[in-house]
């Protein structure tokens, strides 16, 4: 206990003040003898300090304080005063004795002789966040001293942050101020992601679902939501994942399968929601790896397409001992461990037995009803004249989340007695309805007729043919898919119905109208496209308009416009896959082989190298359709096997396509296979008669580039040329390849191809770094950085980080 006099401890709204010493542990071993005089010299300072400030020590323990004032500018004095004597002493064997003070306002609730409370711990944690040398304050402490400036203070918003063993987040200020430090490393928060879909309206009711689902994730470390599509399992999923977010330190992730029906790829997709890349072993392994100790949530969305990898989450679950996962589908995954919640509809009025207009709203489905229709209609209100059809839309609608809502968008032309005339014939046939179907299923799949019904003929064209989209779609492929030249059919009005009637969802993505449809809806559209007889010309319009893209993006992905070309094709990624898919079940080798060439520099770079083998793979299985085609798929397949790092693969393809290419006798063609051969001879252990031909490869294709005119190809040779000189290590060879890398840079810069430009850079950097020139490497390295860093490209990124760990 402390050797100041005891005073009376203040009530009502204090301030605490905790200290500690930074490193007190490492002080105490290097001062050996010398360290309890420092320590008594350290307390006469902190106790100087504050009684100058009027506070009063509590407690201390070892090197720590735990002071309070009556006011918060006191507390505030007393923690510069304190940093600045201890800053003004010379300390034994030159060591920096560094404290850390946090202050924190609050309720001074007294236990006894100390005092009590959850404001007490948050003082301490704040401490604890601090650095030595470092003053950090909450917000309710700022909001105190705010009005009471010191001269030569300042405080530095900090933002909020979450402290360890507190749920909400606190505010934090770091003090400013002449003399002393005020530069130091992120705080010690907890700053573990929360990577949840932003929801765009109110999450209404489930209060009860809602605290059960968080307590099964206490105890259970599967949860599955389980019930009918449009119960509102995703919305309850992603609320109880926010409220559970501060029990999991390494963060949160949601993980959407709706638009994935391969169970290949769900564990890929988990990988690239967590921004881990998978380059060799399976994509289960790395996620296994991955994980390992961490304490996080999964939330797998829409898992009722993928129940074979039910699989995949056994494995996580056995293999990631801390790692909890929450899933949503329609059926249940039947794995060990599982714990499965239904998520039953919102409760509903008895129509026959109202309450009071103004206590309607307690009904979870009621209150739904009316916060989406005043989304539509400010105004809206029930009251005693509109009472008794509400409960009955409701009702009638069985509490369903998704009927409910698209009946509340109809408000902002029908009334709800309208709505209810609207419905009734529909309910009623509902009685009659396939009994394969659960009896809510049915409900939904009547609302959604509904919807359907009331739309003109061109919208439900519109509808239908816009299910064979995935993952959403812009303005231009809706013209080339559903439109092709039907006078009828106005594709910007058409969405504007569907988007109007809750039908379709719309965003801007950069600057352009992009659409998706509920899964839920697009299983409707689907039936009514193939019921139409059209479905087969729908898709093949849809593989055509998502090649055209492809091929389009191919060359526009190198340029300056890399980011967005790369995007685009990363937000159309599920269409490309389908219309993938699609030609390999068809027998299309040629839209196959196309789809390749054009894709896979993007699944390079985005880190799909998994699935972009998988894909070469079953294309080139088809019998060819074009040799040229086929000769250029070899050469796509080629190059994501070399960044696989599976060279025997790689050389395999990369001649086979020399070989097709030397056959068909097409020089362009030719001088790329002679570029891509040489990459046989890029590995860690090369051989080096593959390195000598490799070299002639390329001398090969620089003669016919330079023929042909073609830039871009004369820079690529003139950059495997210095790659291989580089390999070679000794001096003169470094040097000469330095010198071809600067004359491929010059041809980059000049036709503005950034892709190579950042390459060729990364690469001119290596070679100056291993010869010494440190400084003109970092620039070089640094300049190829910003070009990676911008298009988010997984592969160069992690090359450039090996690169910057050499440097450092």
């Amino acid at each position: 206990m402390s050797a100041m006099v005891r005073r009376v401890l203040p009530v009502g709204t204090v301030t605490f003040f905790f200290s500690d010493i930074e490193n007190s542990t490492g002080l105490a071993t290097r001062l050996g003898e010398s360290w309890p005089a420092v320590l008594e010299e350290h307390a006469a300072v902190v106790r100087g300090a504050v009684s100058n400030a009027g506070g009063i020590e509590v407690s201390t323990e070892g090197d720590s304080f735990f002071c309070v004032f009556a006011e918060a500018p006191a507390a505030l004095a007393a923690a510069l005063a304190t940093q600045r004597g201890l800053e003004e002493r010379t300390w034994p064997d030159d060591v920096r004795l560094r404290v850390r003070i946090g202050l924190h306002s609050g309720s001074g609730t007294l236990g006894g002789d100390n005092y009590v409370g959850l404001d007490v711990h948050r003082a301490a944690r704040i401490q604890a966040a601090g650095h030595g040398g470092q003053v950090l304050v909450s917000g309710a402490t700022w909001a105190l001293i705010a009005d009471h400036p010191l001269e030569g203070v300042q405080l530095r918003d900090l933002g909020e942050h979450r402290l360890k063993g507190l749920e909400d987040p606190v505010h934090l200020y770091q003090v400013v101020a002449d003399g002393l430090p005020d530069q130091f490393p992120p705080l010690r928060t907890l700053t573990a992601p929360i990577r949840v879909p932003v929801q765009l309206t109110t999450f209404i009711g489930r209060r009860r679902e809602l605290e059960e689902v968080l307590g099964l994730l206490e105890r259970a470390r599967l949860v599955t939501l389980t019930g009918p599509g449009g119960t509102g399992k995703t919305r309850l999923a992603i609320a109880a994942a926010v409220e559970a977010a501060p029990r999991f330190p390494h963060g949160v992730f949601f993980v959407p399968l709706d638009s994935i029906t391969d169970p290949d790829l769900v564990a890929p997709a988990i990988l690239g929601v967590l921004g881990v890349q998978q380059v060799t072993g399976s994509p289960e392994e790395r996620l296994v790896e991955y994980l390992g100790e961490k304490e996080l949530l999964l939330v797998l969305d829409n898992f009722e397409q993928v129940l074979e990898a039910a699989s995949v989450v056994s494995r996580l679950l056995a293999g990631a001992a801390s790692v909890r996962i929450m899933v949503t589908s329609r059926s249940p995954l039947r794995v060990y461990g599982e714990q499965e919640f239904p998520v039953d509809p919102l409760t509903v009025p008895a129509p026959d037995d109202l309450p009071p207009a103004e206590e309607l709203e307690r009904f979870d489905s009621v209150a739904l009803f009316v916060d989406r229709a005043r989304a539509v209609r400010p105004d809206f209100l029930v009251d005693a004249t509109n009472a008794e059809a509400v409960a009955r839309i409701a009702s009638g609608l069985e509490g369903l989340p998704l009927a409910i809502e698209l009946a509340a968008a109809r408000v902002r032309l029908l009334s709800p007695r309208a709505i209810v005339d609207r419905l009734g014939d529909r309910l009623t046939l509902l009685a009659g309805g396939s009994r394969d179907l659960p009896a809510r299923q049915q409900t939904l799949r009547a609302a959604i007729a509904w919807s359907y019904d009331l739309l003109a003929s061109p919208a439900q064209t519109m509808l239908r043919r816009a299910a064979v989209f995935i993952g959403g779609f812009n303005l231009d492929q809706a013209e080339t898919v559903c439109h092709a030249g039907e006078t009828d059919l106005d594709v910007l009005e058409g969405l504007g119905h569907l988007v109007d009637h809750n039908l379709l969802r719309h965003r801007d993505l950069e600057g352009e109208p992009r659409f998706r449809m509920l899964e839920t809806i697009r299983d409707f559209a689907l039936e009514e496209l193939a019921a139409s007889g059209e479905a087969a010309e729908i898709e093949r319009r849809h593989a055509a308009a998502y090649l055209a893209l492809a091929e389009q993006a191919r060359d526009k992905m190198l340029g300056p416009d890399q980011t967005r070309w790369l995007d685009r094709l990363e937000a159309d990624h599920d269409n490309i896959r389908a219309a993938f898919a699609r030609a390999v079940e068809q027998g299309d080798a040629s839209t196959a082989d196309r789809l390749l060439w054009a894709v896979w520099r993007f699944w390079q770079i985005r880190g799909h190298l998994h699935e972009g083998s998988r894909r070469a793979e079953a294309a080139l299985a088809l019998p060819p359709a074009d040799r040229m085609e086929r000769c250029r798929a070899y050469d796509a397949a080629g190059g994501l096997a070399y960044w696989r790092a599976d060279f025997e693969e790689c050389r395999t393809l990369y001649l086979a396509a020399l070989d097709l290419a030397r056959d068909i006798g097409d020089r362009a063609l030719l001088a790329d296979a002679l570029y891509n051969s040489a990459f046989v001879a890029f590995q860690a252990e090369p051989d080096w008669e593959e390195v000598a031909e490799g070299e002639a490869h390329l001398e090969e294709a620089l003669t016919l580039y330079r023929d042909l005119g073609d830039r871009a190809g004369v820079g690529r040779a003139l950059w495997g040329q210095g790659t291989l000189a580089w390999m070679l290590g000794d001096r003169a060879s470094i040097e000469r390849a330095a010198g071809l890398f600067e004359e491929a840079s010059v041809v980059y810069r000049n036709i503005d191809d950034v892709f190579q430009l950042g390459w060729t850079e990364r690469m001119l950097g290596r070679a100056l770094l291993e010869l010494g020139r440190v400084d003109e490497a970092r620039v070089r390295i640094r300049a190829a950085i910003d070009v990676f860093v911008a298009a988010r490209d997984v592969s160069a990124v992690t090359l450039l980080l090996l690169d910057c760990a050499i440097i450092a």
